[in-house]
């Protein structure tokens, strides 16, 4: 097996009330899978109250913090662990985020549009699948535009509010004006393995709106979005392969919020 290059740049904690197992465990797995490192993600901590339910409380950030700097001293020297987080963005919450994200360096910041997510569906669904999926877009693009995220997590979830409402072609004109505004900020895309597991069982984003994002020259990061640690790089193998099917010879991933590359070869070759 190659030198490891690729990073795992999406997974929880247990902070998050629906993640199992210890940081410690995760850095495990990804160090057995010959990862070079790992970015934990959690979701933040949002203001009001808001989506309580599954993410960290505020008063509990710094528990984060301390939590994946524990797990970096253990692996020094064996797997780079580091420190992100996954942001969730809705028009109005930049002010916070934009303080949160400050508070301590942060290496990979994902940004993340949670349609499912109750706090979000009472502002946002009007009882109109359609409009609720142009929505998604438009927020989806807004978010790139806030300069607040480094990637755009699982960039097509909208499409599980209701698999047989979901209809491509129908969306197309709508993704694609999202993915120009979203390439005009030069902000990355994810290509999310955990989507298989979903009702609508593809990796998020499909292989068609993949083709657009690469149309667009817009990197991509894969992440497993992983809430147990045997998840950690599940289904590496097989975006890279979906990846090279569309036209990316490259992946990337963020280290203090620099994108960095590697060609899908490489990456291949690191995995065995």
């Amino acid at each position: 097996m190659n030198a490891p290059v690729l990073y795992e740049s999406h997974c929880h904690t247990t902070l998050c009330k629906h993640a199992f197992g210890t940081t410690d465990e995760y850095a495990a797995v990804a160090l057995a899978r010959n990862f070079k490192g790992i970015t934990f993600t959690c979701h933040c901590p949002l203001p009001h109250g808001f989506s309580a339910s599954v993410r960290m409380r505020p008063e509990q950030f710094d528990d984060y913090v301390a939590m994946v700097a524990a797990t970096r001293d253990a692996f020094a020297g064996r797997l780079d662990v580091r420190l992100g987080l996954e942001s969730d963005y809705y028009p109005g919450v930049e002010p916070w985020l934009e303080k949160l994200h400050a508070h301590v360096p942060l290496s990979h910041v994902l940004g993340s549009i949670h349609y499912q997510v109750m706090d979000y569906r009472r502002l946002f669904y009007t009882g109109e699948i359609f409009s609720y999926q142009e929505l998604y877009y438009e927020h989806l693009a807004l978010s790139a535009e806030s300069g607040l995220f480094d990637t755009l997590a699982h960039p097509d979830l909208i499409k599980n509010e209701s698999p047989a409402d979901w209809n491509f072609e129908q969306m197309r004109p709508h993704i694609e004006r999202a993915l120009d505004r979203i390439a005009a900020t030069g902000v990355a895309m994810e290509l999310n393995t955990s989507g298989v597991q979903k009702d609508l069982p593809e990796m998020n984003p499909s292989p068609s709106q993949l083709a657009l994002m690469h149309e667009r020259g817009i990197p991509v990061v894969i992440g497993a979005d992983a809430h147990v640690p045997e998840r950690v790089g599940d289904g590496y193998k097989t975006a890279l392969k979906l990846l090279e099917s569309v036209g990316y010879n490259e992946v990337s991933y963020f280290i203090d919020r620099q994108r960095q590359s590697v060609p899908i070869s490489a990456a291949h070759a690191s995995l065995g």
